[in-house]
């Protein structure tokens, strides 16, 4: 049940970012997609019911395995990773080109 959430959450929008409100890397990867000009959208687990159980999913998903998994960011529907992931894609030029082919940047 969870696993259908998620996908469904990761679907709905062309950035999805699963993270907690105090999550400091949680901030940052949202403060990169502001700058780049992307809409997003934030699910925080932990203010949801269900939390614990998107974030066991989620965790079983992100590789390599964490001690926490979030932030968990899907572009398109598809999860990239986390935050080394999502900066090491923009350090190599490759993040913008991937939001714009999800629809997620016009320019």
């Amino acid at each position: 049940m969870a696993e259908e959430r998620v996908k469904k959450l990761a679907s709905q929008h062309a950035v999805v970012i699963f993270g907690a409100s105090n999550c400091c890397m949680c901030h940052t990867v949202q403060t990169l997609f502001t700058q780049l000009g992307v809409s997003w959208a934030v699910h925080e687990l932990d203010k949801d019911p269900q939390g614990k159980e998107v974030e066991r999913v989620l965790a079983a998903m992100v590789v390599p395995a964490r001690s926490t998994p979030v932030p968990a960011v899907f572009i398109g529907g598809t999860l990239v990773g986390t935050t080394d992931r999502v900066m090491s894609l923009h350090l190599g030029g490759q993040l913008v080109p991937l939001l714009r082919q999800a629809g997620a940047l016009w320019l």
